[in-house]
Order: structure tokens, then sequence, then C-alpha cells
């Protein structure tokens, strides 16, 4: 199906939403809207006039479109850049990769720099095209700072963080930041106020200070939007310390505050940044409704290996594996969203908890569990078809198929060791 205005069709396979398995199910599509998802024996096709059958092979999983929220590009598309028609080229990509929601993330910058990105990638959010920018700094520890450039980095400064939602209309939607800064709890405070998501991270904190932080910011969000709102954690494991048992750190307080549904934790499990072993085990220890699987990506995603830039840093992608030049530190990752879907599943994760870590968890962090996230009667025509081993069949988003991807999709890194 190529068509640009949005038919009404009917999808057949097995549904995984909402961390369930429907076996035997459709999906009717009328416009932009998914008219009934569920059990084929429950749906009357005289209730949609002209219904399109659209085949697909025998065995198709169907899963609501992906949700990233932590990704600075694809496809030579830098967010960080700021060239918006390269960012244009980013989003289809991705789009028809199956990650039909995303965050267009930032890196740490000159705040003139910042600031005129946020207002340059500001008509992709007018445009529906992305769900808001993720400001991965400028407020983040020396000492955990990564691919971030640490001659950009800041203590919080509330009147940078005003500058950085205005500049983007209010699109601004999270920030990362390291709690043990000076004035981080002041910092926590205004981005709830602002209506930006806390995201912890790049930090060297403790625990205590980890845990004071992160309990703060779920109580602002729970008192300002209700009990679905939470703070994240960005990229859990990468940019801090690891856990030890005599010096727990913030991986610990993170682990613990997952488990009980007061934070969800980023994972990039894309084989490179995580030990297929760790991902099984946050998966059991917390749950797939608290893990958010995101993929980090930039700018040689999709594209062979070489040189690329990741905002002001250059980069080198050798066997899929994103580098600095200057100092070897990991910087962002090469995958798709469904690749890191597919690679959590095989590293042991049950489908369902994977692809709900994809979908449902994030899509409720941005406050669109009402338009995206799942496969029900009247969200988003957002849905992903893939075989079983969760290669990618079809994708459509609002209701249209989208072509597929015309960069040159590298082959996968090699798993983590």
């Amino acid at each position: 199906m190529t068509s640009r205005t949005p038919p009404a069709f009917l999808l057949s396979g097995t549904i995984v939403t909402d961390g369930t398995v429907v076996e035997d199910a459709v999906i009717a599509v009328s416009g932009e809207r998914i008219a009934y998802a569920g059990l084929r024996t429950g749906f009357d096709p005289r209730s949609l006039p002209r219904l399109e059958e659209v085949e697909l092979p025998p065995g198709t999983l169907l899963l609501p479109g992906l949700v990233d929220l932590h990704c600075h590009g694809a496809a030579g598309g830098d967010f960080p850049g700021g060239d918006l028609p390269s960012a244009r080229s980013a989003v289809d990509f991705l789009h028809a990769s199956g990650t039909t929601t995303l965050l267009a993330s930032l890196v740490t910058a000159p705040r003139e720099d910042l600031l005129r990105v946020a207002e340059t990638l500001r008509p992709l959010s007018e445009e529906g095209l992305v769900a808001g920018i993720h400001a991965e700094g400028p407020f983040l520890s020396h000492a955990r700072c990564g691919a971030q450039d640490p001659r950009f980095l800041l203590e919080p400064d509330l009147h940078l963080l005003r500058e950085l939602v205005e500049s983007s209309v209010g699109y601004l939607r999270a920030m990362t930041y390291a709690p043990e800064l000076p004035g981080a709890a002041a910092l926590v405070q205004a981005m709830v106020d602002l209506g930006v998501t806390p995201s912890l991270g790049h930090t060297n904190a403790d625990a205590s200070t980890t845990a004071a932080s992160l309990t703060q910011a779920a109580n602002l969000l729970a008192s300002a939007l209700g009990s679905d709102a939470r703070p994240t954690v960005t990229h859990l494991f990468n940019g801090m310390p690891s856990l030890h048992h005599r010096d727990p750190g913030p991986v610990a307080a993170c682990l613990r505050l997952a488990a009980a549904g007061t934070v969800a934790v980023e994972l990039v499990a894309d084989g490179v940044h995580l030990h297929p072993d760790t991902v099984r085990m946050v998966f059991a220890l917390v749950g797939g409704d608290n893990v958010i699987l995101v993929t980090d990506s930039m700018a040689a995603t999709g594209l062979p290996d070489g040189d690329y830039d990741l905002g002001p840093a250059g980069v080198k992608v050798h066997n899929g594996e994103a580098r600095l030049r200057s100092n070897g530190a990991l910087a962002g990752g090469t995958a798709t969203l469904l690749d890191v879907v597919r690679r959590t599943v095989e590293a042991g994760v049950d489908p369902a908890s994977a692809v709900v870590s994809a979908t449902a968890v994030p899509a409720r962090i941005l406050d669109l569990q009402q338009e995206v996230g799942s496969l029900r009667s009247g969200l988003r025509a957002d849905i992903l078809a893939v075989d079983r081993d969760f290669r990618p069949i079809e994708v459509f988003r609002r209701g249209l198929s989208l072509p597929r991807p015309t960069a040159a999709i590298t082959a996968a890194p090699a798993p983590a060791s």
C-alpha cells in the first residue's frame, strides 16, 4: 500500500500490545485511527464499508508504532547539528523503520547553539513529525560526561532552562541532569513547573543523592500531572559509576525505585552499550512496565561505517559501534528501535515485555497514551507489522503505509562481551 490518503483497511496477524499477545486477531483502520483491534471473531466487517484487506505473510506480528525518547539522529541527519533538511531526512528514515513517535535529542553545546537548534527544530514538533525535544545536558557531571563535550558543561542555570523552553515554544519535553550539582533541586522544580520531564543521568552521585532527587521529581510530577507521570533515568549504567557492593552508587537507587514504579529506566539494549545478560537482569528485577527501550541513535544509523558528527564532536563508526575520535568514548548508537527490541528478545526477555517497553511505557512518559503506544480503538493508526524474528514487513503511521527506508542498513553490531 502506498496511498497518501488513509483508506479503510484490515490487518490480520498476532497482536502484541500492552503486555499481552492476541492470536488470530485483526486491526481495522479508518482514516488516521484504529476502529477495532482484537480477536477476529469480535469484528463485524459490515461496520466499515469498502474495507481493504492488506495481505501480510503468515505469522505476522502486529505491534504499536515504536516510541523512542532518546534519539540524536539517523540516515546522516544529526539533530544536535540543527540542520533542518537533514533532520527531516532522519525523521523520515526513523518513521519508516518503525519508530513512529520520537523525541529529537540534543547534546551539550554552547548556550547559543542550544538555543539556535531548539528554535530551528521547532517545525518538526509543530508539524507533528516529532513529539518534542530532549536536551541531554548541559547540566551534567564532568566526571561522567561520556561523549558530552566537557567544555560546555554547566551547573544548573534556571534562566537557560527557561530560554530553552521559550526557544522550542514549549516543545522541550525532557532534560537529562546530574543530581549532585549545586542547584539541582531547584532545577528539578523548575523543569516540572515548565512541563519538562526530569531524566537523571551522566551523574557521579551516590545512592542517597540519586534516590532523593528522583523521589523529589516523582512527587512533583505526580502532584502536577497525576499518577502516570514519573521521572526517567537516562541510559541506565552508561554515564554513571558501576554498581559496587560497598559503594552502590546511582544504579542501586535507580533499580530500587524502578522496581517500585517510581521511575522508569532507559536501556540502550543494542548489544554494544549493555551486555544481553544485563538487559535480561533489569527486566527480571523491575519488569517491562518500568523500562524504556531507547536507541541513543546518531547520524550513522542506517548508514555504513565511517566518520560522522554528534553535535560538536567527531565520531568514528566501526562495525556499527560509534566512538568519539578524540578519546574512544561511546558516542551514541547505530541501531533502530526495532533492532533494540529484537536484541532485547534475543537476550531472553519476553517479547510482550520488550514491546511494551518500546511503546506503552514511553508513550505514558510523554502523556500521549491516548494517542500512541498501544493498539486499541480510537488511537492513532501507528502500526508496525513484523515477522517472528522482529524484522519489519510494513509500517503504518497515521493510517498511511510508509515506504521502506532508503538508507543502506549496516550489519548489526556484534554483541557486547
